[in-house]
Order: structure tokens, then sequence, then C-alpha cells
């Protein structure tokens, strides 16, 4: 018994720091990993834009997307998909505190 109350207790604590990880990883103040990674998923959307809190900036890409790029053939829409890409690729290569204080507290909102 004193076995499977020790399984649980280390599950209970794996849990734990698993949970606190996930946090501060994803949902803490600075969103580098989780904005750099839909910027290059679903930068043509704009999605990267929303989660950073620029709202104008996020519809301006959405709009383009969708109005241009049905306009175009879709020539718009890969455009903003290879920007995103390209935004991706600059917030995952700054560093942490580089990337808080230029796209977090600094709202520069391009590039």
């Amino acid at each position: 018994m004193s076995d499977d109350k020790n399984l649980k207790d280390e599950a209970k604590e794996s849990a734990k720091e698993f949970s606190e990880a996930a946090k501060e990883t994803f949902g803490g103040e600075n969103k580098k990993v989780l904005a750099g990674v839909l910027a290059i998923l679903l930068g043509g959307l704009g999605v990267h834009k929303f989660i950073l809190g620029y709202t104008k900036e996020g519809l301006i890409i959405l709009v383009v997307t969708i109005l241009l790029g049905v306009l175009t053939c879709g020539v718009a829409g890969w455009a903003m998909g290879v920007l995103g890409l390209i935004e991706g690729i600059i917030y995952l290569t700054k560093s942490d505190e580089e990337f808080y204080n230029t796209y977090q507290v600094g709202k520069k909102p391009w590039f």
C-alpha cells in the first residue's frame, strides 16, 4: 500500500512540475515560442499578431490573405505566409529578453 501511495505522490508531483513548466513556456509573460511557432505555421492568417496583442496588424494580414488572396488567385495569401515565416524565424532567433522588450513592452508591430 505504501508503494501505491508513493507512486501516486510521485505522479502528482511530476504532473505539477509539467504543468508549471508548460505555463512558464506558453502562458508566461514572454510569448516568444508561442508567437514564433504560430507565425511559422499560421502566419498567413495573422494568428501570431493576435497572440502578441496587435489586433490591427492581425486583421490587416487576415484581410490581405482572404480578400486579396481571392483576387490574386492566392498570390497575396502566399506572400502573407512567407511574411509569417520570416517573422516566426525572427521571433525565435531573438533572445527572450530582446523579444520581450521589443515586441511586448516596446510594441513594435512589424518585424
